[in-house]
């Protein structure tokens, strides 16, 4: 028995990692349901199109991020052109490895600049640094070589990088009066 026949089995499996995804890119819950219900509902439409040799993990992320671009492309049109980051999420978002204030603050700083990378580098992180996706997997989700997805990773990276390393020298830079 194939992985498309036994999809409607998979799927509840699938759903904590899928939502997660779903969470990260839109921003916020409300979108992250609907685009959520969308992946689910296309994937059990067409488990035909799920070939043998993709993972269905692979399959989800990339029917998610699919529908996912194509609601920016319509957002666009209909001039939203930037989903911007709700604070309020992180209060949803439980993080047991973060009991301090300080780590706290950190990590929503790492959310920000996440969020202010362009769309693609974004989803790049997202797919390997939060959903755990192998460079090749994220490769075959996106639809680009794996030169692509490491490119953007590294672009991605050194902007998080410079972007805290400008913050961490205007902390420690003396004043005029000093």
């Amino acid at each position: 028995m194939s992985a498309a026949n036994d999809l409607p089995q998979l799927l509840p499996d699938l759903l904590p990692r899928l939502w997660a995804f779903s969470l990260r890119l839109c921003g916020n819950q409300h979108d992250a349901e609907d685009l959520l219900q969308r992946a689910c509902l296309r994937a059990l439409e067409r488990p035909n199109q799920l070939r043998p040799e993709t993972t269905p993990m692979s399959w989800m992320f990339s029917i998610t991020h699919s529908i996912w671009i194509n609601e920016l492309r319509a957002r666009k049109v209909r001039s939203h052109a930037r989903v911007e980051w709700d604070d309020a999420l992180l209060d949803t978002v439980a993080d047991p490895l973060a009991p301090t204030p300080e780590q706290s603050m950190m990590n929503g700083q790492i959310i920000e600049a996440v969020e202010r990378l362009p769309e693609a580098q974004r989803t790049v992180m997202l797919l390997i640094a939060v959903a755990g996706l192998s460079y090749g997997e994220a490769a075959e989700v996106l639809g680009v070589p794996i030169g692509t997805i490491m490119s953007r990773l590294s672009r991605a990276r050194q902007t998080i990088g410079a972007r805290f390393s400008e913050q961490d020298y205007s902390s420690r830079k003396p004043s005029n009066g000093s």
